[in-house]
């Protein structure tokens, strides 16, 4: 038995949305209805899951995840489809999907799939949330910024940067110390796993 939680159903088909929510309700959940994209970040919700159809298959649910890390939000999300094929739930799964279900016609399905993202989705969220934050520094930085910060997660000394750059070390000093203030990083370090969080999302 899992506790009552607040589904978040994102779906542009009014019928789905209904069929979804009365599935929620039926189950002991609550259910918050929302036609896009928009209206769910303008909600900003803080807990439960999403439920979100994805129409175009495999593009839909990692646009919203894409959407959600930009504004620096995260619920774990379990994609539905009508008739979902592999390269669709791989994409999603890919993006931070959870699960990916067939349109539920029954309450089974869609709890199991519930009790299993709630199980997992703790953790999950602390590690996306930590990603969204670290990506919301980074897009602070110039391209230069940018461009220094990437050789030094590689391991390039000041010197080396330079001579990829083609500029002086100074100027990569410079550019350094800049990169480490926007990102609120006290050394290097620090600065690299922010890179990494950020990153560690597009291998997810």
């Amino acid at each position: 038995m899992i506790d009552r939680m607040t589904l978040h159903i994102l779906d542009g088909d009014i019928a789905r949305r209904a069929h979804l929510a009365r599935l929620a309700f039926a189950a002991g959940h609550h259910a918050e209805i929302y036609a896009n994209i928009e209206e769910l970040l303008a909600h900003a919700p803080s807990n439960g899951l999403v439920l979100a159809h994805d129409d175009p298959p495999g593009e839909a649910v990692p646009a919203l995840i894409a959407a959600m890390m930009r504004a620096g939000q995260w619920l774990p999300v379990i994609a539905i489809g009508e008739h979902p094929d592999t390269g669709a739930v791989v994409r999603a799964i890919k993006a931070g999907a959870l699960d990916y279900l067939a349109l539920p016609q029954h309450i089974a399905p869609l709890n199991d799939a519930i009790a299993r993202a709630a199980h997992e989705a703790d953790a999950h969220r602390a590690q996306r949330a930590r990603a969204a934050e670290a990506r919301q520094r980074i897009a602070r930085l110039s391209l230069r910024e940018r461009e220094v910060l990437d050789r030094l997660a590689d391991g390039c000394s000041n010197k080396a940067i330079a001579r990829e750059l083609e500029i002086s070390p100074r100027t990569v000093e410079i550019h350094r110390m800049k990169m480490m203030g926007k990102l609120g990083a006290r050394h290097a370090a620090e600065a690299v796993r922010l890179r990494i969080e950020a990153s560690g999302l597009d291998a997810a």
